[in-house]
């Protein structure tokens, strides 16, 4: 399982909006410097976070991108499933239409449920607040490299 580069900077431009808006709606050319991600890259995923609902788009002179929930009622696993699709190890984990019959003697089915429900509950139990709230902690200025 590999975040792929869209789930990264998905993440990288959720913090750069959530720290930048005031507010108010963010450049996605501002995101674009900021980050150092190319703005057709970033137009991309936008509308990958629009059409789900995690962000509002306006258009005009005070245009821009603006988040449409608290930093804190986003998770990680909220933004990476939706760029990602399911985050699970195997597929079989992932939904009913995956699974296959007798996948409980499957002897190492304990091993990778363990580790599909540690990812999830890491993923589900961080948010942009608190991945903002590092970076402060850090001094970091808001150049979200990952």
């Amino acid at each position: 399982m590999r975040i792929s580069t869209k789930g990264r900077y998905a993440i990288r431009l959720m913090l750069d909006i959530a720290s930048h808006s005031d507010g108010g709606n963010v450049s996605l050319k501002d995101v674009s410097k900021r980050q150092n991600i190319s703005l057709k890259y970033l137009e991309q995923i936008v509308n990958i976070l629009s059409k789900a609902g995690l962000l509002r788009s306006q258009r005009g002179a005070q245009g821009g991108y603006k988040m449409m929930r608290k930093p804190e009622e986003y998770t990680m696993g909220d933004i990476l499933r939706v760029t990602e699709g399911e985050i699970s190890p195997l597929s079989c984990l992932e939904d009913e239409i995956n699974q296959y019959t007798g996948l409980s003697n499957y002897p190492t089915i304990k091993f990778w449920t363990g580790l599909y429900d540690t990812i999830n509950n890491y993923l589900d139990g961080t948010t942009i607040a608190d991945l903002m709230n590092n970076a402060e902690e850090n001094g970091n200025n808001f150049c979200y490299y990952i």
